[in-house]
């Protein structure tokens, strides 16, 4: 076997073996989590980021257009270039291997092999078991803090929340906040970067992505106002080897509800309720209807809303796919991904950010 062959596969051997060893053993994984890959996602991360735009979109992109063009080219010498045919199955198998290894490594080094850590709920603080009349007061505190912060930050002339900030350096500095109280969050954070197809992005219903294998935080850059400071904590999150979605839920509240600015603030905490009301209804907790009632004309204006009003309207000429057939391939592509790495509900754990709220807000009562 050619050395430019036996390299990669043993590179995706590798990968392979480094991803069970962390799903096998939580102690592998801390360990991994703790001493590894700080070293080897800062440096990544930040030569990365010296690209101004999303070095994980054009890796995408090149991808399928290696597909769309190398595909074809290589059934076509290898029917009618009957002098190039080994040299094509040669040439073919080496790029083939290569982006596969690329691919393998990337994707266990900062990804697959931190599914395996300690969560960090239970690193900070015990899980136990809440009922229907904590929820609610759950859903009381989160009704009273969006109510307050919505009246301090700036509006439009449709009364709708609008950011004025400078968002990104705002999100860092909350993290590196709750950094001093959460050392795993501790680091570098590089320049979060919008997505050229955001389009295609609002078609699978998704606000943020973390690449992998280029180390980046991006978002979709058709979302409204509201929610990019909470998007972008949760994505910076990931970028510090929390992958479970929960979780990254967790972490962006404590950030953006920790940071100095109201508009960050209100983003976390508007974020935070939306899950919570959507619980009360699912439990049918019949008495916490009427909280809803509290809840003021300019959270309402505020909240449940991911892109602006006739977005589907004024983007009609962008969609090459029908959106519901994106949405459904993304959904089952991203719910069968958490499933193969052990988070068994799927999609249905971002929800899960509930429980960690109420431990996080109801823990010191016990």
């Amino acid at each position: 076997m050619k050395k430019r062959h036996l390299i990669p596969i043993i590179i995706v051997l590798l990968s392979a073996l480094l991803t069970v060893a962390g799903r096998l053993s939580r102690g592998f994984a801390d360990f991994y989590a703790d001493n590894i890959f700080p070293v080897i996602s800062t440096p990544y991360a930040f030569i990365s980021g010296l690209i101004p735009v999303s070095s994980g979109e054009i890796m995408i992109i090149a991808g399928i257009i290696l597909v769309l063009i190398g595909v074809p080219v290589a059934v076509i010498l290898l029917i009618f270039g009957k002098n190039f045919r080994k040299k094509t199955i040669d040439v073919s198998l080496t790029v083939f291997l290569c982006v596969l290894a690329f691919i393998c490594g990337t994707e266990s080094l900062n990804c697959f092999t931190l599914y395996g850590c300690t969560r960090f709920s239970e690193r900070f603080f015990d899980s136990k078991e809440h009922d229907n009349d904590e929820l609610k007061q759950l859903y009381s505190i989160l009704i009273d803090e969006c109510n307050m912060l919505a009246i301090e930050v700036p509006r439009n002339e449709n009364n709708r929340f609008v950011l004025d900030i400078d968002y990104v350096t705002e999100c860092r500095k909350a993290m590196k906040k709750a950094s001093e109280q959460y050392p795993q969050l501790k680091g570098y954070y590089p320049k979060p970067k919008p997505i050229m197809f955001s389009y295609f992005m609002s078609q699978t219903g998704t606000a943020g992505m973390y690449f992998p294998f280029s180390m980046e935080s991006t978002y979709n850059n058709d979302m409204i106002d509201e929610v990019r400071p909470e998007v972008i904590c949760h994505e910076y999150a990931h970028l510090k080897g929390f992958m479970q979605e929960d979780e990254a839920n967790f972490i962006s509240f404590i950030a953006t509800c920790g940071s100095d600015n109201p508009q960050v603030k209100y983003s976390g905490y508007l974020d935070a309720l939306e899950y919570v009301h959507n619980q009360i209804y699912e439990n049918n907790i019949v008495s916490g209807y009427e909280l809803t009632d509290r809840i003021s004309q300019e959270v309402i204006n505020d909240w449940f809303r991911f892109l602006p009003d006739n977005y589907w309207e004024d983007n009609q000429d962008k969609e090459i796919i029908p959106t519901e057939t994106v949405d459904a391939v993304y959904d089952t592509a991203s719910d069968t991904s958490m499933k193969i790495n052990g988070v068994e509900d799927g999609n249905k754990s971002y929800s899960r950010m509930v429980n960690l709220l109420l431990d996080y807000y109801f823990q010191s009562q016990q």
